[in-house]
């Protein structure tokens, strides 16, 4: 007689952790170190990753990107995630986010899922924690000048990270909408700039992060030894830079896929000096004087470090 197949062993269901949650769980102390340290483990090659799939959805700018990681073992349960995410420019007119992300953080050993989370504010710090990391090595604790073109919530999570790490002294944010930059500005202790330009000229920090898909950053405008977070235009047939601009010393966050993904870099031939864990890691010194620009696509790994910080923190106060 044929026995039926063991039932098979009862799990516990995944956390479902919501972004209140997330916001409660994450702060920038633990997360600069933890983004430092994979940032490094990247460009090392201890970290399993491929590119990102990206699906083209209806309405202009719309994409949907989908994310594995897992991020290198150091003596704690190595991250092992995939994230969804949405770009979806019109969500400004709705009210909702531009961009929206979800997470499912896995067991790395067994595949069991641990946690969904909603991954927006998540996706928002981690994305401006790399930048300031970058920030810290790439440049003195001198008061800076910042210009962010942009003013969605990246702008928001730039100016907060960047602060964690510099003296800010001005903050000047451009939109394309002026109602826009000026509710940023307010948001975040800066002043609203009339065009683009106004708002770089004279900048030791500029952030981009824009929808754009034609540049809004002239190189002309750049101080010399300005330094760069080229974070929007992530298809490779976009662009917030122009060639002028990206003819200055150009890291990366990963060179893959800035040479694969990033139309900064394809359309404009620039050549991807070295990554920036290189840098974190002191494989690689960048000249001290140049203007740099850092292409940031933002790394699956990034999210996977961050949600294990997320989920630990969780089970700490006493989640399952």
């Amino acid at each position: 007689m044929t026995r039926p197949p063991a039932a098979p062993a009862v799990r516990d269901l995944p956390l479902l952790i919501d972004d209140a949650a997330v916001r409660r769980h994450l702060s920038l102390d633990a997360l600069l170190p933890a983004i430092e340290r994979a940032l490094i483990d990247l460009s090392a090659g201890r970290v399993l990753q491929p590119l990102r799939t990206v699906m083209e959805l209806p309405g202009p700018g719309s994409l949907l990107f989908v994310k594995p990681a897992l991020a290198a073992n150091h003596g704690s349960p190595a991250a092992l995630a995939t994230k969804l995410i949405t770009q979806v420019p019109g969500n400004a007119a709705r009210g909702l986010p531009t961009m929206i992300a979800t997470l499912l953080l896995l067991d790395a050993e067994t595949g069991v899922p641990l946690a969904v989370m909603d991954a927006t504010w998540l996706t928002e710090l981690r994305t401006a924690a790399v930048s300031a990391v970058a920030t810290r090595a790439l440049r003195d604790d001198r008061p800076k000048r910042l210009a962010i073109l942009g003013s969605g919530a990246l702008a928001r999570s730039h100016a907060l990270a960047l602060a964690a790490v510099v003296p800010l002294r001005a903050i000047h944010v451009w939109s394309p909408t002026r109602a826009n930059a000026e509710r940023c500005a307010a948001d975040i202790g800066g002043s609203a700039s009339p065009d683009a330009e106004s708002a770089v000229r004279d900048a030791d920090i500029v952030v981009t992060v824009t929808n754009a898909s034609a540049p809004v950053l002239m190189g002309r405008w750049l101080k010399p030894g300005a330094l760069v977070h080229a974070v929007g235009a992530p298809r490779p047939g976009w662009r917030e830079l122009d060639d002028e601009a990206m003819a200055n010393y150009v890291i990366a966050d990963h060179r893959r896929a800035a040479e694969t993904e990033a139309g900064d870099v394809i359309l404009s031939g620039a050549r991807v000096q070295c990554e920036i864990g290189e840098v974190l890691s002191g494989a690689v010194r960048p000249p001290p004087d140049a203007t740099v620009i850092f292409k940031a696509l933002g790394q699956a790994v990034e999210d996977a470090v961050a949600a294990q910080l997320v989920y630990a923190a969780v089970r700490a106060e006493g989640g399952r």
